[in-house]
């Protein structure tokens, strides 16, 4: 009944905020995290959602960095808004120039696009381009156009701008959140055990165990080392709109130690 990794239409998602809500109620889910990836916008319509419904929300997000010449991303659980908003504006604004460097380069390649104006707070994605490749008809379907043009080492791919895990740790932890591997076993820039001792170096708190792209044994792999290491145990569904949310039935025990690990990084923050 928990669900602590969940996308909206401010990043790749395909529900609003609202629409999420419902359909996380609809699911059984009683504690649902927001985890857009590099903006908070989505929070107050889900929290105002979620006001008259049985639902609770835990403000999230979900960072890009790069580590070895690959995407690493880290979820942030209970930032402060009002520290970690500004720095995000950077990391959106990087995200408008990737876009604008993948839209160029697919038109050199004969792809012309155009991508639809996006609101305030929206974080731009490669899902976005994929939609536009589909709607000018280039592709049949966004795995299509990821597979031919988007996905990394493809023609049109693009870096996001350079921000280490370092930074993205030291940032997240800085604002009063607490750092989540997400999705470890998707990460292709290195051996999982040894980039899991460097994220740990960096100040790493928890590891996102429970995710659709992770077997049984790799579940059990990194249910080991958060009790190895003393870390916090996450998991979700990634959801973005397809597919099943509430997927783990994960309890929702383990929330309060996310709760209490955010509330003593808050008391150490000036």
């Amino acid at each position: 009944m928990l669900e602590l990794h969940c996308h909206t239409t401010y990043s790749d998602g395909q529900l609003t905020p609202t629409e999420l809500v419902m359909a996380a109620v609809e699911a059984g889910v009683k504690a649902l995290a927001i985890t857009d990836h590099d903006t908070l916008s989505g929070w107050e319509e889900a929290f105002q959602a979620a006001t008259s419904r049985n639902i609770e929300i835990v403000p999230g997000v979900e960072l890009s960095t790069v580590h070895h010449e690959r995407s690493l991303h880290i979820l942030g659980f209970y930032p402060d808004k009002n520290k970690l908003e500004t720095p995000l504006k950077e990391r959106l604004n990087g995200r408008k120039n990737r876009a604008y460097q993948i839209i160029k380069k697919l038109a050199e390649l004969g792809y012309p696009i155009e991508l639809e104006a996006m609101g305030e707070g929206v974080a731009a994605s490669r899902p976005h381009i994929a939609m536009a490749l589909v709607k000018a008809g280039y592709v049949q379907s966004s795995q299509e156009a990821f597979e031919r043009w988007l996905g990394e080492h493809k023609p049109a791919f693009v870096q996001y701008e350079k921000f280490s895990i370092v930074e993205g740790i030291q940032l997240l932890k800085s604002c009063g959140a607490v750092p989540v591997w997400a999705h470890p076993y998707l990460y292709q820039g290195g051996k999982i055990e040894t980039v899991f001792h460097e994220l740990l170096e960096a100040g790493l708190m928890g590891l996102e165990v429970y995710h659709p792209y992770h077997s049984f044994s790799q579940i059990q792999r990194l249910e080991k080392l958060c009790d190895e290491y003393g870390l916090l145990k996450t998991g979700g569904s990634d959801y973005h709109g397809v597919g099943q949310l509430n997927q783990f039935n994960l309890s929702l025990s383990l929330l309060d130690p996310l709760k209490q690990a955010a509330h003593n990084l808050s008391s150490l923050i000036p």
